[in-house]
């Protein structure tokens, strides 16, 4: 069921929300090499704990830990451990936050110090299509197709390709909740965008061939092809007269 939510829930959602956006950026300052990705959730889960806040992922069926961090050809849900961060990596940190009863979400991809002109040539183009979606749900009487339309167009053009097994995802009491949000579509096509709406909205871009796998932890999702992917995510509100994006 979609949700609309009202101005009070929407002024909850922008604390948790800030609270994601706040723990990204510290997240930002510690990626560089001989750090593990087991450290960075560490950090993250003390941080929500200052905050007073819960870890949107923790536990959520199942997921051990805090935030989900993908590195390289892991697209996402990577689990953190010990992998220690290298020189010229790529790693997607993906964060949730519930606090007051409701929930934000936001994703971005790092380069670990100088990465390849390919790699960050994949992680700007990622950026660009969240926007490009972002742009087209600002438009009166937008929908879902319209979002993933945009970011299918820039993401092809750029020579890449959007994942299809996984989506964005309309949040707000619950982290999951209906519309889902496709990286992919056709324009005018899907639910109706009203205000009021909050969705996580999330591009998952692939170096090479969309196809993905599963690990054999049931979490990690990696490219079929070895292949590089990013992901950008924010929760962003749906307003009378456009959006606001929740998570920056």
């Amino acid at each position: 069921m979609i949700t609309v939510k009202s101005a009070f829930e929407i002024a909850l959602m922008r604390e948790a929300c800030a609270i994601v956006r706040d723990a990204l950026e510290i997240i930002e300052e510690h990626i560089k090499p001989g750090i593990t990705t087991g450290e960075l959730d560490g950090i993250v889960r003390k941080f929500l704990q200052e905050r007073q806040a819960g870890a949107s992922f923790l536990g959520y069926g199942g997921f051990p830990a805090a935030v989900c961090a993908s590195v390289n050809d892991e697209v996402i849900h990577g689990i953190p451990g010990r992998r220690v961060l290298l020189e010229g990596d790529i790693i997607s940190v993906d964060i949730g936050a519930y606090y007051k009863g409701f929930h934000g979400d936001a994703a971005r991809t790092f380069p670990v110090v100088k990465v390849s002109d390919a790699a960050q040539k994949l992680i700007t183009v990622t950026r660009e299509c969240f926007f490009k979606g972002a742009e087209a749900a600002k438009i009166a009487g937008a929908r879902v197709g319209d979002i993933g339309a945009a970011v299918q167009k820039h993401a092809e053009a750029s020579g890449f390709s959007v994942v299809r097994a996984y989506v964005g995802h309309g949040i707000g009491k619950e982290l999951h909740e209906d519309p889902t949000v496709p990286n992919f579509g056709k324009a005018g096509h899907g639910t109706k965008l009203l205000p009021g709406m909050t969705l996580a909205v999330e591009p998952m871009v692939n170096e090479g061939v969309s196809g993905i796998y599963v690990m054999p932890d049931k979490w990690t999702v990696k490219t079929a092809d070895a292949k590089l992917s990013a992901h950008y995510e924010n929760t962003i509100l749906i307003t009378e007269d456009g959006i606001e994006i929740l998570t920056l």
